[in-house]
């Protein structure tokens, strides 16, 4: 698939920012439809469903962080990218939107080339991850399917967000191994996403939590280990 079969979404109130996020994109060959708040944002998804979604989380009618929430409840956009634009930069706004299932964020005052460079990075991961293959994994009790993104804890189906479902899905493809914080960070945030140290922790809190299991084991000071 190139640039010009991909399909990007942007939503934002400010005309001048949809305008030169716009230009930028549909330089890089990408088609590009707007949406000027979270309402028009959804409508516009349902209508296009668009690769890859960028949100300003302070929009009227329903936020990016709403719009995002919506989307990833359903199936269809469970795989879709989505990148929020913010002028937030505490780490409470990045872990909440992030929590969402986010994939990347960009800041305010916003760089077209680095909004861009994000958007073309992201592609390439999906792309890799597609090239590669993925396949069902089978631990005791416990089955993940990363092509219908299900899990399962006995007979009970596990709903979990999209970087919930892909840490679980790294710790537990090498049961036993420690994965260090920077290495989870960068396969499933990826590099060019900064993110806190407390990310993965939230994450990981959930995923315990959703599942009923104790099946990942913290390491002090190291990383995270998948044990069941």
């Amino acid at each position: 698939m190139d640039n010009r079969e991909k399909k990007i979404l942007i939503a934002d109130d400010e005309p001048d920012i949809l305008e030169i996020i716009q230009y930028n994109l549909q330089a890089e060959g990408y088609t590009v439809y707007t949406a000027k708040d979270g309402d028009e944002a959804l409508m516009r998804a349902k209508q296009i469903k668009p690769d890859l979604i960028i949100l300003d989380i302070m929009m009227p009618k329903k936020n990016g962080v709403e719009v995002c929430e919506i989307l990833r409840s359903q199936p269809t956009y469970k795989e879709t990218l989505i990148i929020f634009l913010t002028a937030l930069s505490d780490e409470s706004s990045q872990l909440k939107g992030l929590d969402t299932g986010a994939d990347d964020y960009v800041n305010k005052p916003i760089s077209p080339k680095l909004l861009t460079s994000r958007v073309n990075a992201l592609f390439r991961r999906v792309t890799k991850k597609e090239e590669a293959g993925t396949g069902i994994l089978m631990l005791d009790n416990l089955v993940i399917d990363p092509v219908k993104f299900v899990v399962m804890v006995g007979d009970k189906e596990v709903t979990l967000a999209k970087k919930e479902f892909e840490l679980l899905y790294l710790l537990a493809s090498r049961p036993g191994r420690v994965f260090l914080r920077n290495e989870i960070l960068n396969q499933v945030w990826g590099n060019e996403v900064i993110v806190g140290d407390r990310t993965i922790d939230v994450h990981i809190r959930k995923i315990r939590q959703k599942l009923g299991l104790d099946c990942i084991t913290t390491v002090k000071g190291v990383g995270y280990k998948f044990d069941l």
